[in-house]
């Protein structure tokens, strides 16, 4: 499935919907129920299903996964695993076999799949660069160079890539119509150290942090000779700057109704800019520095986590009243939350926490106390 029809999931809980079955001594299932927990500390991933939160099949031998994600084929019967140790693992999510594993660099930072399903791209630290594999057969099809670490990468329509250049500020389209030529679309000077991209829920926007500097590196897809265009120029101008510590992930950004929601870097704030100018609307106060910001399937409400030294409490912003409804704390170190196929539960990741996965009632009426 591709990445502007459906969440990019990530690290702790990945959700995914689809219509395959569960074989060996498994019953009948459709996959739509199912969910797939990183467990980094043990190099393993569980398969789950969310309605009685059983656990189905216990995979070992994924290498480094302290900062893995991963993506699914097209009829989501096989995930893809990204490790941190540049690890790419395929797993039959109906067997809960390793088809293939393969150590394609020192250090990766996560992938995507294409269009068609046919090319697995990772994005590479060390040394730099995107490789580019067959889904099939994990074999190595195309091998990009880029003398810089390789962050945001996201598939696009028409059989692309875009990604973002950490160490020289641009932005690179890789259109892989022809495998054997993949054809570079290169963006330079687009801002200061861009530190993650994503791509908008119609495939139409690529978007750039950057650490650097207050703003966001925009890229319209429609309009290629538009170049890239800045965003949110300067939202912190006249602020005191704060130290960040920990980068808020743009995969966590949330699209609700006509506005996007993004953590402001280093800042106790979330920002909401409408969808159709661009322009910041308003800004909400919040508990810390922002990591996630996550939208309810139903798009009502978004749920928060913060940077240390605030990273155990959640927060939940009404964006009908745009305020603050909620504040609960489940535990120290809450890193990554999802929401379930339905929306009505949260699962949570709190790494200080025994068991360290747990489920939060979706609804406002069924919050912790």
């Amino acid at each position: 499935m591709t990445v502007w029809t459906a969440k990019l999931l990530h690290i702790a809980i990945s959700l995914f919907g689809a219509f395959a079955l569960i074989a060996c001594t498994q019953p009948l299932r459709g996959t739509g129920d199912l969910a797939l927990i990183i467990e980094r500390a043990d190099s393993s991933v569980k398969i789950v299903e969310t309605t009685n939160r059983t656990e189905l099949i216990r995979i070992s031998g994924l290498g480094d996964l302290s900062h893995a994600s991963a993506v699914f084929s097209r009829d989501s019967r096989y995930a893809f695993i990204f490790g941190r140790d540049g690890g790419l693992t395929k797993i039959d999510m109906l067997t809960g076999n390793i088809v293939k594993r393969v150590l394609q660099s020192g250090n990766a930072i996560g992938g995507a799949i294409s269009q068609d399903g046919r090319l697995v791209a990772v994005s590479n630290y060390k040394p730099g660069g995107v490789r580019i594999f067959d889904s099939e057969t994990l074999d190595l099809v195309a091998d990009i160079p880029t003398q810089s670490k390789v962050v945001g990468l996201v598939d696009a329509p028409d059989q692309r890539f875009i990604f973002s250049l950490y160490d020289l500020g641009e932005i690179w389209i890789a259109d892989l119509t022809d495998i054997s030529k993949p054809a570079l679309t290169k963006f330079e000077d687009v801002g200061d150290l861009p530190y993650d991209g994503l791509i908008t829920p119609d495939g139409r926007f690529y978007m750039a942090g950057l650490f650097g500097e207050d703003g966001i590196a925009m890229l319209d897809l429609w309009q290629l000779d538009k170049g890239v265009q800045r965003v949110l120029d300067g939202y912190g101008r006249g602020e005191e700057k704060l130290p960040v510590y920990k980068m808020p992930h743009l995969e966590g950004w949330a699209s609700a109704g006509d506005v996007m929601v993004l953590p402001a870097v280093g800042r106790f704030e979330i920002l909401l800019v409408n969808k159709s100018t661009w322009q910041e609307e308003e800004r909400i106060k919040v508990h810390g520095q922002p990591v996630f910001a996550i939208a309810r399937p139903d798009g009502r409400q978004v749920w928060v986590n913060f940077a240390h030294p605030r990273n155990d409490t959640i927060q939940v912003v009404d964006l009908l009243s745009r305020k603050v409804v909620k504040t609960f704390k489940p535990g120290k170190a809450v890193l990554h939350m999802e929401f379930n196929p339905r929306g009505e539960e949260v699962w949570m990741w709190c790494a200080m926490k025994i068991g360290s996965i747990f489920t939060i009632p979706g609804r406002s009426e069924k919050f912790p106390t």
